[in-house]
């Protein structure tokens, strides 16, 4: 069933949206021989190559991404990275859940646009004058190893995650919105 793919695929783009080279990373993992066989650009580099960047990266990413002056660097390039890592993503598990290839431009745009709102939302919320606990950076890291887990075994659950998520960046900047119109004085 299509909705089923189109769950994974949702799931595997919000955790794009939280982190950049792990889901890449586990896609590879678990596509079993292949490597990133269905990944469009990674599918032309040794994989050897792309597991040494990937679990690099994916190391950096998730110890230095406490440290808060290295938070910085990453998140912003994670922002204007993650509208394309997404798209490679989703249209990685299109072809893995074997969905026709006429529809990589619509799956890698609403991937792209997932994890750039997912990224937008983290971004906002740790570019606050108050540093978030420490605790809440490992729970995005456990997130993202979540969902791009479930993208693979269990893609129900984990396009309801990714659901939750978006209605999470929607409620949240509907909130900012708010904030002004709150602050401002009555007279």
């Amino acid at each position: 069933m299509i909705i089923t793919e189109l769950l994974a695929i949702l799931s595997i783009a919000a955790a794009t949206g939280l982190r950049l080279a792990l889901p890449l990373l586990l896609i590879g993992l678990m596509s079993g021989p292949q490597l990133w066989v269905n990944v469009p650009l990674l599918s032309q580099l040794p994989p050897a190559l792309v597991l040494g960047v990937l679990a690099t990266w994916s190391a950096a990413e998730l110890m230095l991404s406490k440290d808060r002056y290295s938070q910085r660097f990453f998140q912003i390039l994670e922002l204007v990275l993650s509208p394309g890592v997404g798209a490679l993503a989703g249209i990685a598990i299109a072809r893995t859940v074997g969905l026709d290839s006429r529809f990589n431009l619509l799956i890698g745009l609403i991937s792209a646009l997932l994890a750039l709102v997912i990224q937008l939302l983290q971004v906002g919320l740790f570019f606050r004058p108050r540093r978030p606990p420490l605790w809440s950076f490992f729970a995005v890291d456990g997130l993202c190893i979540v969902l791009a887990v479930l993208a693979f075994d269990a893609p129900n659950q984990g396009g309801m995650i990714a659901l939750l998520l978006l209605w999470l960046v929607i409620r949240t900047s509907y909130l900012w919105q708010q904030w002004p119109r709150r602050s401002k004085p009555k007279q």
